[in-house]
């Protein structure tokens, strides 16, 4: 598997925090790879070979693009053949502004819009192995399309806040540090996420103790819980199991059998 991310122009970073690209050659039988939560959106573009859901017991062949909205729980796709992705991560806050379409909880969105006509141009350059081309093709037209939208301060300075306190703060403390009240910050935070403040802070919470696993599998949880403001490991514990269906005791180990096959670093959509 190979992965590399790039960092978005400085005119999209209130909006994306970035680019990627993802190889996975899976062979001519389908096999799947789970995608846990994490605090963003992700626009999917991908090439070659098949990706695929499960749905009422057949595997369901998915466009490209699609969008990956927020998770509460783990989901399986399937791939097969040599799988390319270029990905867009985008905070909650801003990609239904940003592509101009209404808010939503639905995990996986299949959608219309402009930028799905950047499909054949994209696997022309990706299958030709010009993927820093392919990015700055998405970047260019993702940037004519922000540049037609207002920039909302007050989700912006919100997302910032919650993002740099790891999903720690209460919804009074991100009010405040908005500058609106908690019913003005609710309210507008709702109609553009399609998610509450508190649903949010949670997935970026569970999201660094996700990846402090990922990194060092032998932390101590109980310091995890104490550092990341949950009330005691037992907390911890059950919010963890809640989003990622196993508890951290085994996440942490599935993770050390993961790091003795693959050396990649951690990576929020495709996941080992």
């Amino acid at each position: 598997m190979q992965h590399q991310e790039f960092e978005p122009s400085e005119d999209l970073t209130d909006t994306i925090k970035c680019f990627w690209y993802n190889r996975r050659d899976s062979g001519k039988e389908y096999s799947d790879f789970e995608v846990q939560p994490d605090g963003y959106a992700e626009l999917i573009f991908h090439f070659g070979g098949d990706c695929s859901i499960l749905s009422d017991g057949v595997l369901q062949a998915l466009p490209s693009p699609f969008m990956v909205g927020l998770l509460n729980k783990p989901i399986l796709f399937y791939a097969r053949n040599t799988l390319q992705i270029i990905g867009i991560r985008c905070y909650p806050w801003t990609v239904f502004d940003l592509l101009g379409l209404p808010s939503g909880k639905e995990e996986l969105r299949i959608f219309e819009h402009p930028v799905a006509r950047l499909q054949p141009l994209l696997n022309e350059l990706v299958l030709a192995g010009r993927i820093d081309e392919a990015i700055n093709q998405v970047q260019d037209d993702l940037m004519t399309a922000r540049s037609g939208t207002a920039r909302d301060s007050m989700l912006f300075k919100a997302g910032v806040a919650m993002k740099k306190a790891n999903g720690t703060m209460l919804v009074s403390q991100v009010a405040m540090a908005a500058h609106v009240t908690v019913r003005t910050l609710e309210r507008n935070f709702k109609e553009s996420t399609g998610h509450t403040v508190k649903d949010v802070s949670g997935l970026i919470r569970f999201e660094q103790v996700r990846n402090r696993l990922w990194l060092d599998p032998g932390c101590s949880l109980a310091g995890l819980a104490h550092e990341l403001g949950y009330s005691d490991q037992s907390h911890l514990n059950r919010e963890f199991k809640r989003y990622s269906g196993v508890t951290p005791g085994t996440f942490a180990r599935n993770t050390k059998r993961a790091k003795r096959t693959f050396t990649t670093d951690f990576v929020g959509f495709i996941q080992s």
